[in-house]
């Protein structure tokens, strides 16, 4: 009778992976790297970044939309962006400057940072600065500084009415714009529209009204982008049809009109059972944009997407031990990690958001079903089968021999959510945070990028020191 947890993990998934395997002690590794080594190297909880992850996932996208571009004999150029708030880290932008792309922006704090790369040689003027989100004064102010400073390819969205005058009155020659559609969310939201943008049918009037004859604007590009990503579903595809009936008549008015930003939102592998057909989706996007442009006789715009959590998702990775085990009635048995949920990846508390969850250790042995709770006494601060696919089942707990688990494709947003570096809930400690990389020979280096937070740290924050 097959009871231990490889033989599960087997009849349930296809496995190994491209990215997990077992060594020979029937440990997890993961991108080839020996994670019991570096928990005992490091000790635990950490958190990791394994950084060629993020050089990958960019030239794949890239090759998928040339190829489609290729296939479709497409005449207009396909623009990679990182959407930095994904995650702001440096060793996460120098890394995807590497790669030959552009960035996206969401505040006026952004721009600092851009400013920042540019002094130290990372980003030129031939970099494409797409800045997105609700402009004030601030924002305003930076976005500014940066074009009357020569960066003439940072293209300021316009998110609504009054931000084009602000831009005018703080910007000293022409510079270009976009303008960011406000697309009808899906019917399971509890609003129609989305905040962001200028609604379907006002777009073309407000050009002709506003921007037809303002010597200092120069509209450039049109941005779409939906809450739920790019899937294969109705209703992307009806929502980018009627992106491109707008962008067919702006086009018409507007020779200016050169790019197409579909934003955001190529998914990310969230279990082992994960499927999803990235190629496939290019060449149909491709294709769609491009039938709409000649039924229409315009030309096809160059494409422009924003991928933040495909860029730098499944470079993350957390490592907890399984602390304690209590059984709270005839069924429900709680292992407690070392850290907490809330804190170290909220998206399983805030959204429900599923992660890769497998354990490190002991694959021979055999596994029982279980609820994985955090260290804060809040009881929300759990992962069991409403954020994992299936129900969470884990090698035996024996208090004689550590269990350890890791959680992987964490590396988007959880920092920025979670208070890098601040307060933290219940004040459970921040895990200290791990950078993997590969030398030129291929062989793996890592060094220690930030420390477990400690008391004195709280107690700073918190004005007792």
């Amino acid at each position: 009778m097959k009871t231990k947890y490889i033989d599960l993990i087997e009849q349930t998934f296809d496995f190994p992976q491209e990215e997990f395997k077992l060594n020979e002690n029937h440990q997890l590794e993961f991108h080839g790297i020996n994670l019991m080594e570096l928990i005992s190297t490091y000790g635990g909880p950490l958190k990791f970044t394994y950084l060629p992850k993020i050089s990958e996932n960019i030239q794949k996208a890239k090759f998928w939309f040339e190829e489609a571009m290729k296939a479709h004999k497409y005449e207009g150029k396909y623009n990679y962006c990182y959407c930095t708030k994904s995650s702001h880290f440096k060793f996460v932008l120098d890394r995807v400057l590497e790669n030959d792309v552009h960035i996206e922006t969401s505040s006026a704090i952004d721009i600092n940072i851009v400013e920042k790369l540019i002094e130290q040689g990372k980003i030129s003027k031939k970099t494409q600065i797409i800045c997105n989100g609700f402009k004030r004064t601030q924002y305003i102010e930076n976005i500014s500084r940066l074009i009357n400073n020569g960066y003439e390819n940072c293209v300021p969205i316009i998110d609504n009415y009054e931000e084009v005058n602000l831009l005018t009155d703080s910007i000293s020659k022409t510079f270009n714009i976009g303008i960011r559609i406000a697309s009808e969310e899906e019917p399971k939201f509890e609003f129609y529209t989305s905040r962001l943008g200028i609604g379907y049918k006002n777009i073309v009037p407000y050009f002709k009204k506003h921007l037809l004859n303002n010597p200092k604007v120069k509209l450039t590009m049109l941005h779409f982008f939906i809450n739920t990503g790019i899937q294969d579903q109705s209703y992307y595809w009806n929502e980018l049809v009627k992106c491109l009936r707008v962008y067919v008549n702006l086009k018409k008015i507007c020779p200016t009109l050169n790019s197409l930003n579909i934003g955001g939102g190529f998914p990310i592998k969230n279990s082992l059972g994960f499927e999803y057909d990235y190629a496939y989706m290019a060449h149909e996007i491709i294709g769609q944009i491009q039938l709409a442009c000649k039924e229409s006789k315009v030309e096809v715009p160059n494409i422009f997407t924003e991928f933040g959590s495909f860029t730098v998702g499944e470079s993350g990775g957390a490592i907890f031990e399984v602390l304690y085990q209590k059984q709270q009635n005839d069924r429900e048995k709680w292992n407690l990690i070392n850290s907490s949920f809330i804190t170290t990846m909220p998206d399983t508390w805030a959204i429900n958001k599923r992660f890769v969850m497998l354990a490190v250790n002991r694959w021979n042995d055999e596994y029982e079903r279980v609820l994985l709770g955090g260290l804060t006494c809040d009881s929300d601060d759990y992962y069991n089968s409403e954020q994992h696919l299936n129900a969470i089942h884990l090698p035996y707990f024996d208090e004689e021999k550590p269990l350890y688990i890791g959680f992987f494709n964490t590396g988007a947003y959880q920092e920025s959510i979670g208070g890098f570096g601040g307060l933290q809930h219940c004040l459970i400690p921040q895990p200290k945070h791990i950078l993997l990389d590969r030398d030129e020979n291929g062989e793996l280096t890592h060094h220690l990028f930030a420390e477990q937070q400690t008391a004195d740290n709280f107690l700073s924050l918190l004005g007792y020191q």
